[in-house]
């Protein structure tokens, strides 16, 4: 009897029960550890909305399930708000304004990189793509000392510029754009683009881009909480500013300050000036006080804008 003549014999009903009750039995387990691993994501968030419910007494005090009263909520709110030493609307502004730019920047030119490898054939090619794997085998603190001392060469160490530039380069997302490229965006359609009379860039923004969507998303979502959550210090000024504002009524011992106010002559016509107004010593050459509002440039050791002689002490 040849295959085509076979008949499949049909399953009876008690077969069919069974096989019905152990799909049922595994859609059960694979739910009840579904929820389970939700219910475990999910607690920490739960903790987090009670606690900010609750004055900070009864939060020494242990956890409880049950949410405090919306009076305390607000009052937490607005400490919050109101905290000169924890800025939470600036910090979360920066810290948007970073991720975005970081997510923006890190998809678009690894793309970019990663369309040029894939669509040009040239000598060094593949020496530039072994290159660029190897530098995902560096870890980022073998740079991070001679980064800092180049920004502040470059005096990019009051800026959040340094914070989603070095994003252009991110070999990770390189790899990833790479590899996607090689299996969904086939070399045919870049040479009818060409033949079209389509320009590289107009290629990459109009065709490409709108291929690669998913691994954009993808990239984009990955770099922007890898950016949200990474932690790096402030910019030098706003952490002074902060200090000052929070040190203001401190003596000058407590605040690491000298005795003597050094860079006498800045706030000569300052209504503030006081012993306790901080003065910047003299080879500061920008002076930006928060206090005054006032910012005056001058050469070493000698402030411009026709100030008295530094060499008045205080």
């Amino acid at each position: 009897m040849s295959q085509a003549t076979m008949k499949v014999q049909p399953k009876t009903k008690d077969q069919q029960t069974g096989a019905h009750a152990a799909l049922t039995a595994r859609r059960i387990v694979a739910y009840a550890v579904l929820i389970l691993l939700c219910a475990l994501c999910l607690f920490f968030f739960y903790v987090l909305i009670i606690n900010a419910t609750r004055p900070h007494a009864d939060i020494q005090k242990g956890f409880s399930f049950l949410p405090g009263s919306w009076t305390s909520l607000c009052n937490n709110f607005t400490q919050v708000i109101n905290n000169a030493n924890i800025p939470i609307i600036s910090g979360m502004r920066n810290s948007l304004i970073v991720s975005a730019m970081t997510a923006i920047f890190a998809c678009y030119f690894s793309a970019l990189t990663a369309f040029g490898i894939h669509a040009y054939r040239f000598k060094g090619r593949a020496l530039a793509l072994t290159f660029i794997l190897l530098i995902m085998t560096m870890p980022t603190q073998v740079s991070a000392l001679g980064f800092v001392q180049l920004m502040g060469k470059m005096n990019l160490k009051d800026s959040l510029l340094p914070l989603f530039l070095p994003s252009i380069a991110s070999p990770a997302v390189f790899y990833f754009m790479y590899q996607y490229m090689q299996a969904s965006l086939p070399l045919e359609v870049i040479e009818a683009a060409r033949i079209d009379g389509s320009s590289e860039f107009g290629t990459f923004n109009r065709i490409v881009l709108p291929m690669i969507k998913p691994a954009l998303a993808v990239q984009a979502i990955f770099t922007f909480v890898g950016a949200w959550n990474n932690y790096f210090p402030r910019p030098d000024s706003e952490l002074r500013e902060q200090k000052d504002a929070a040190d203001f009524d401190c003596s000058a011992p407590q605040r690491r300050l000298p005795e003597v106010r050094h860079g006498a002559g800045l706030h000569d016509d300052c209504p503030l000036d006081s012993p306790r107004h901080h003065r910047l010593p003299l080879p500061q050459q920008v002076h930006h006080c928060w206090r005054c509002g006032r910012r005056r440039e001058g050469v070493r050791g000698f402030p411009k804008m026709n100030a008295p002689s530094p060499l008045r002490s205080a």
